[in-house]
């Protein structure tokens, strides 16, 4: 069963509903970056779009708007690495250090180099030990891990990625009474 079918449908609370609907109605839509500069949001986007690249999408899920959103906001999910400054920072400070891997290793800013290319500025940045005066106060792999586990969050947030994984666990009514090992309820998919 696809979010298509099941959202609408009474195993659905009235809350979850609408903010899985919400998430459907901006995919696609016009995002004006709240807290990143329009420059730096390209940036996350770009970066955004390596780490969870969706070519078979005519629309992708977008990810970057999220992540401004919370930062525009200040909110956090309540915790951070000590080494890392508080959020609206460690994004400023690391995504101009991304620019800076991409100038060190290719010359050219990250949103101008190809895709390979673009996957090795962030194999660079994953590494912990990038090129860039940033990454001499910001820690280059603690940062890549934040980044990442919120994009990652952000992604199987959407609808359509939890229909890719056969994620139904969104069906919050009525309770789930099939939890033995392998029992299915009837509006699980079946595994492949």
């Amino acid at each position: 069963m696809t979010s298509q079918d099941l959202l609408p449908s009474a195993h659905v609370s009235a809350a979850t509903r609408a903010a899985l609907t919400q998430r459907l109605a901006e995919t696609g839509a016009a995002y004006t970056p709240q807290f990143l500069a329009p420059e730096t949001f390209r940036l996350l986007e770009a970066v955004a779009a390596r780490l969870f690249p969706q070519p078979e999408r005519p629309v992708p899920i977008p990810l970057a708007p999220s992540v401004d959103q919370r930062l525009a906001e200040g909110r956090a999910d309540g915790w951070r690495y000590d080494a890392l400054p508080p959020d609206r920072e460690a994004y400023r400070l690391g995504l101009g250090g991304i620019q800076e891997i991409a100038q060190a290793l290719f010359q050219a800013d990250f949103e101008q180099l190809e895709t390979g290319q673009q996957d090795d500025v962030i194999k660079a940045l994953a590494s912990g030990t990038p090129p860039g005066a940033v990454w001499q106060e910001l820690p280059a792999d603690r940062f890549f891990e934040e980044m990442l586990a919120e994009i990652t969050e952000i992604y199987y947030a959407h609808p359509w990625a939890q229909d890719e994984i056969g994620y139904t666990g969104y069906a919050d009514l009525p309770a789930w009474t099939k939890i033995g090992l392998n029992e299915k309820e009837p509006r699980e998919s079946p595994v492949e």
